[in-house]
């Protein structure tokens, strides 16, 4: 009998395959331990800064690589208690055409600068918020603003003109919003110890109709006393109209009544003719560019002006027709030692009357161009004007006053001031200016600065037939010349000079006098 024997049954062999498999699935489950773990760990308050840096990070990797679609589907204004809607709506109109997120933050944007600018808002923000979830791709706009708590602002202030040696004492009062419409009321008071005083009252509005630029009006009664410079008194109650105002351009009408007065009865010949009443209707259209990086130390950048005015656009025998153009042109040149900057500028214009005959007839005194004044060249544009070392309306054009009939023996006088400086119909001012930081640092973190300059100009006559003798050569010899130095503060309001000036030429009756000068100049 045979027997028989059974054979031990063994496992199956275990593969590699199987111990990989076998150690996936104890990874899977430690990373599902972990991220449980992970979730039952409390947020700290640094986890979820990093978390959203993250995101943010992201949104800006995916906004400068590529454009995101979207579209607004509504604007939300909210704090308007006062203000129309309408007013608000109008400056986010730019919103509402932006296909791109891109578009749509630059618009954003764009758009809160304006609505602050309109100066009745204590506030502005504005964010996006997700639009409807049965639109995607969509959002709303949410304005929040904060009106003005208190609608009446005033000020008050002192302010001299040391060229004239002048004060005058200046307020003004406004009154925001009053009718919801973004509405401006103002009224001002400028009392001139010396020269100019001025009542005027005036309004603004942003947006007048359908119009895209802002309207003013005001209602002034101007009196300005140049009995020492010219012997006579200007008085003109008058109305101007803002008709367009953008960042380059500028459109506006005057309407004025004006009168000239010599309560002295010592004005010269050519002033005597111009005395009395006159009607003022003109149209003036200003062109400006200024891309230099600061208005009262610029060192870097360009400037440019164009002014043209026209008179005498009423049919009134007593209205005034002349023509006024003014070019200025500015340019600063960074040296690049000691913040040094090279600044250069050039100005030119002319006046001249309109209609048959216009050569023969005399240009109104107002009109004309007067140079002079302490005023700093590289902050003014607006045509020429200032030329450092002489006193205002100290060149030019001048003629003779009435002579005393009693004998005068004072040898103190001054001859140029038994002139009366006329003014001219061709000026031309030019400048060159280097300004750079002072060694002590102390002076450098103050904006304390020091600068040389030159300065040139000429004023001639055009009018009365005077044109016909002003050569090449006379031009040329017309123009007098100041060169110096000085140290500049310059504040958030208005840049103050000490300046040594040397009068390098001007003639006989002209009032220039080297020595040490006081300038004050406004960025405005």
């Amino acid at each position: 009998m045979a027997s028989s024997s059974k054979e031990p049954i063994s496992n199956p062999p275990i593969s590699d395959d199987d111990d990989e498999e076998e150690d996936d699935y104890e990874e899977i489950d430690e990373d599902d331990e972990e991220e449980e773990e992970r979730e039952r760990r409390p947020v700290t308050e640094e986890s979820r800064v990093r978390s959203d840096r993250a995101k943010m990070e992201n949104l800006f990797r995916r906004l400068s690589s590529e454009r995101v679609p979207i579209r607004v589907h509504d604007v939300i204004i909210q704090g308007n208690t006062k203000t129309k809607e309408s007013l608000i709506e109008a400056e986010m109109e730019a919103l509402k055409n932006a296909t791109t997120l891109q578009e749509l933050l630059k618009a954003a944007s764009i758009a809160n600068a304006r609505l602050q600018q309109l100066d009745i808002f204590d506030s502005v923000k504005i964010t996006l918020d997700s639009g409807p979830p049965e639109l995607p791709g969509t959002t709303n706009v949410v304005v929040e603003i904060v009106e003005s708590e208190n609608p009446l602002t005033g000020s008050v202030g002192v302010f001299s003109k040391p060229e004239a040696r002048a004060w005058s004492l200046e307020g003004s009062l406004k009154l925001k919003n009053l009718f919801g419409y973004g509405d401006i009321w103002d009224g001002s008071l400028a009392y001139g110890l010396d020269l100019t005083s001025e009542v005027s009252a005036g309004v603004s509005l942003p947006r007048f109709k359908k119009l895209i630029t802002p309207v003013t009006a005001r209602l002034s009664l101007l009196s300005q006393d140049w009995l020492k410079f010219s012997s006579y008194k200007e008085q003109a109650l008058g109305l101007s109209l803002g008709l367009l105002s953008s960042r380059s351009h500028d459109l506006s009408y005057s309407l004025a009544w004006r009168t000239l007065a010599d309560p002295s009865q010592m004005s010269s010949r050519a002033v005597r003719r111009q005395l009395g009443h006159s009607l003022i209707s003109a149209l003036k259209y200003t062109f400006k560019i200024d891309r230099r990086n600061s208005p009262l130390r610029p060192t870097r950048g360009y400037a440019f002006l164009s002014s043209s005015q026209i008179g005498g656009l009423l049919p009134d025998h007593r209205g005034l027709r002349f023509l006024r153009q003014e070019l200025d042109f500015r340019y600063a040149l960074p040296l690049g030692f000691y913040n040094a900057a090279f600044n250069s500028g050039i100005s030119a214009g002319v006046s001249v009357p309109w209609g048959s005959g216009f050569l023969s007839r005399p240009t109104y005194l107002p009109e004309k161009f007067f140079l002079g004044g302490n005023s700093s060249p590289v902050c003014a544009l607006g045509g020429p004007s200032s030329l450092l070392g002489f006193k205002m309306r100290g060149l030019g054009p001048a003629e003779h006053r009435r002579q005393v009939t009693e004998n005068s023996t004072d040898e103190s006088s001054d001859a140029s001031s038994a002139m009366d400086f006329v003014g001219g119909d061709l000026a031309v001012t030019a400048f060159a200016d280097l300004s750079f930081d002072l060694p002590l640092r102390v002076l450098r973190e103050a904006g304390i600065h020091g600068h040389a300059f030159a300065c040139t100009g000429s004023l001639n006559k055009l009018t009365e037939n005077a044109y016909k003798d002003l050569s090449l050569q006379k031009f040329k010899e017309s123009f007098r010349a100041s060169a110096g130095f000085g140290v500049i503060v310059p504040t958030k309001l208005f840049r103050m000079e000490v300046n040594y000036c040397y009068i390098l030429k001007q003639q006989e009756h002209d009032r220039g006098k080297t020595g040490v000068q006081f300038s004050f100049s406004s960025s405005f």
